[in-house]
């Protein structure tokens, strides 16, 4: 996992962003994004470093942005991207695992064919996410926000969208076994083709077909 390291501006309680060289991330002091000197050089920087390794491990990018970036076949483990803004983003093949997304903003984004696992996009925001065709599985997606996304075709087994607010979204031919919607707010969500029967709606009655509609097009 990624080194929590203080911005070392006083009195900042944000975690310091990470440090590396040519070859190889490094533990050292440093600044958050905010309190960065020269933030352009930091991201071109941090750019030439993801673009040269195909694995990165225990990057610290919290509240940085990226935008325009080719994220494609990618491995990041135990990352940390909380509240990074994400803007055209391509990331096909793309594997995380054990990351962390909370807060994050992803818009217009391609995530497709994506492998995602144990990593957590908590009161994230989503708008016009493409995540077709991916294994998106045990990871948390709790109080996110998705406004015209595409979860179609892809495997969210045992995933959780407690609290999640889902609009205009697309959960198409889905594997839900296990998977979670507590209190979550759905409008125009398509779940057809989906074994909505094995999802977890309602904490007292589990999966059960009622709580979708018969087509599939829920609209609650």
């Amino acid at each position: 996992m990624f080194t929590i390291n203080k911005c070392q501006c006083p009195e900042c309680k944000k975690p310091a962003l990470s440090s590396f060289n040519d070859n190889e991330i490094i533990d050292e002091p440093g600044y958050c994004f905010e309190h960065t000197e020269d933030k352009k050089a930091y991201l071109a920087h941090l750019k030439k470093f993801i673009e040269s390794h195909d694995k990165i491990v225990g990057l610290n990018a919290y509240g940085i942005t990226v935008q325009g970036m080719d994220l494609t076949d990618k491995k990041f483990y135990g990352c940390n991207f909380q509240h990074v803004l994400f803007t055209n983003v391509h990331a096909e093949n793309i594997r995380l695992r054990m990351c962390m997304m909370d807060f994050a903003t992803f818009t217009d984004c391609d995530f497709i064919k994506s492998n995602i696992q144990f990593s957590s996009f908590s009161g994230a925001k989503f708008v016009h996410l493409v995540l077709t065709g991916s294994d998106l599985i045990h990871n948390n997606f709790n109080g996110i926000t998705s406004y015209q996304c595409s979860f179609d075709n892809s495997d969210l087994y045992n995933s959780r969208f407690i609290k999640a607010i889902l609009m205009n979204t697309s959960m198409q031919d889905c594997n839900l076994k296990k998977t979670i919607f507590y209190n979550s707010a759905r409008e125009k969500v398509s779940f057809k083709l989906s074994n909505t029967r094995e999802a977890l709606i309602d904490r007292n009655k589990g999966g059960l077909i009622e709580d979708f509609s018969i087509t599939g097009e829920d609209t609650l």
